[in-house]
C-alpha cells in the first residue's frame, strides 16, 4: 500500500520532532507499504534516515503551511502520487483533497486560545486569519478517517469542542521522549557552547518557544520573587528556546524585573546538550496554560530531572505523581513550588527522580510508530 505522509514541517520544533520520530521508526519497521514523503526541497540534504526496511521515496513540496499553495496546489502533487492513505501530522489540511486521510491534532490551541496575543498579525487581520484556521481544522476533523491524539486530555477537548463525531475516531497514542541511546547516559554541561558556559551556578531550566500560552510572564514573576531571597539569590534561569517574535516581549519584562544577571537565554541546542541542561538542573518548570503532551516533561523524567508542572490535565496524565504541582495563574504558588524543589533532601530528590524514571518507561517513539502503523493497517483493511 501506498501511504503519503506530510513532512514539510520536518525541521521545526514540536511538530517537526514529531514528523522526523514518526518517520525514523516507521522506516525501521518491516512492512510491504511505501512511503511517499512529501517534503520542501531544501530538507532533503539535512534528512538522515538508515537502516530502511521499507520502500520509500520523497516527493518535493514547496508548500507553505497555512497557504493558499497548500489548499490550492499542494492537493494536485498529492493526487499524482495515487495514494492509498495520507497521514497529515498537523491540522493544516488542503480542503480539497478528497482521498482518504488521518491526521494527528496535537492540541486545540488554536481553537482555545481565543485572543489576539497569540498572533503576531495586527488584531482585525489575526481575526481573519483564525476564522481560517477554524475552517481548515473543522474540515480535517470532519473528513478524516482517523484522529490521533497524543493524550486522553486532548481526546476529551476535541470530543467536547465536536460533540457530532464519533468518539471512535479519536485514538490517543502518546509521543515518546529521548532515544534510549542518549538518554541513559549522564552528561556534563558543555563548556564551549555559548550560553551554557555562563552557568556557573544552581539553576533551573524551562524549554520550548515564547508563545503567551507557555505563560513565560508568571515564571518571570515568581523567579523574581524567588531570588530575593538571601538563599537563592544566585540560582539562575535557563530559557531554552527559539527566539520568536513572542521573545522581544520576554526579553522586555527580563530587564525590566532587573533579571539580566539572572536569566540565560539559549537556542539551536542539540539532544545531547539538552539532556545535559536538565540533568544538571535542580528542576525543569513547565509553566504552561496548555499543552497536548508536554513532550518536555516526558524529556526531563527520562533522564533523571525533577519536573516543576502547572496544575493542568495532561501534566496529571503524564506526570501522575512524579512531579511537582502548581496553580500556572499564581506566580507566588510556582515560587513556594520551586523554592520546595530546590530545598528537597538528597533522599528525596533522588526517589523523586527514581519514580520519574519509571514513569517514562510509558512513552517512546518506537511504541508511537508501531501503534501509528495499526492505524495505517486498520484503515486500508476497511
Amino acid at each position: 500500500m501506498r501511504i503519503g505522509i506530510d513532512a514539510r514541517l520536518w525541521n521545526e520544533t514540536g511538530v517537526g520532532r514529531y514528523v522526523r520520530n514518526l518517520v525514523s521508526n516507521l522506516v525501521l519497521i518491516n512492512s510491504r507499504n511505501e512511503y511517499v514523503l512529501f517534503i520542501h526541497p531544501s530538507i532533503r540534504k539535512g534528512m538522515n534516515l538508515s537502516n530502511v526496511k521499507c520502500q520509500m521515496s520523497i516527493v518535493d513540496a514547496d508548500f507553505p503551511w497555512h497557504s493558499i499553495s497548500e489548499q490550492v496546489n499542494f492537493p494536485k502533487v498529492l493526487n499524482m502520487e495515487n495514494l492509498d492513505l495520507v497521514h497529515f501530522p498537523y491540522f493544516s489540511v488542503p480542503i480539497f483533497y478528497k482521498r482518504p486521510y488521518i491526521i494527528t491534532l496535537h492540541d486545540l490551541i488554536v481553537k482555545n486560545y481565543a485572543t489576539g496575543r497569540a498572533s503576531t498579525l495586527p488584531y482585525p487581520l489575526y481575526l481573519a486569519k483564525r476564522l481560517g484556521y477554524k475552517a481548515v481544522l473543522s474540515n480535517a476533523v470532519r473528513k478524516s478517517k482517523k484522529i490521533i491524539v497524543p493524550s486522553n486530555a486532548v481526546r476529551d477537548e476535541v470530543l467536547k469542542a465536536f460533540p457530532s463525531i464519533n468518539s471512535d475516531k479519536v485514538e490517543v497514542i502518546y509521543e515518546g521522549g529521548f532515544g534510549s541511546n542518549i538518554k541513559n547516559k549522564k552528561f556534563n554541561l558543555p563548556a564551549g557552547k555559548a550560553g551554557i558556559k555562563n552557568i556557573e551556578r544552581e539553576y533551573f531550566v524551562r524549554v520550548g518557544n515564547y508563545y503567551p500560552h507557555k505563560n513565560i510572564e508568571n515564571l518571570l514573576f515568581a523567579f523574581k520573587m524567588l531570588i530575593n531571597d538571601f538563599e537563592t539569590r544566585h540560582v539562575k534561569l535557563v530559557l531554552v528556546g527559539k527566539k520568536d517574535f513572542f521573545f522581544k516581549k520576554i526579553e522586555k519584562l527580563v530587564l525590566s524585573l532587573d533579571l539580566k544577571e539572572n536569566i540565560i537565554f539559549l537556542e539551536d541546542v542539540d539532544d545531547q546538550e539538552l539532556i545535559s541542561l536538565y540533568q544538571n538542573s535542580k528542576g525543569v518548570v513547565v509553566p504552561s496554560f496548555m499543552e497536548g503532551f508536554s513532550l518536555t516533561s516526558v524529556e526531563a523524567l527520562s533522564v533523571g530531572s525533577i519536573v516543576i508542572a502547572s496544575d493542568i490535565p495532561v501534566h496529571r496524565e503524564v506526570c501522575e505523581a512524579c512531579a511537582i504541582y502548581f496553580n500556572p495563574n499564581d506566580p507566588d504558588e510556582i515560587r513556594k513550588r520551586m523554592e520546595e524543589v530546590f530545598k528537597l533532601t538528597k533522599e528525596s530528590r533522588s526517589e523523586l527522580i527514581k519514580e520519574g524514571l519509571e514513569q517514562s518507561k510509558k512513552f517512546s517513539w518506537k511504541k508511537m510508530a508501531k501503534e501509528t502503523l495499526g492505524i495505517y493497517k486498520s484503515q486500508l483493511n476497511q
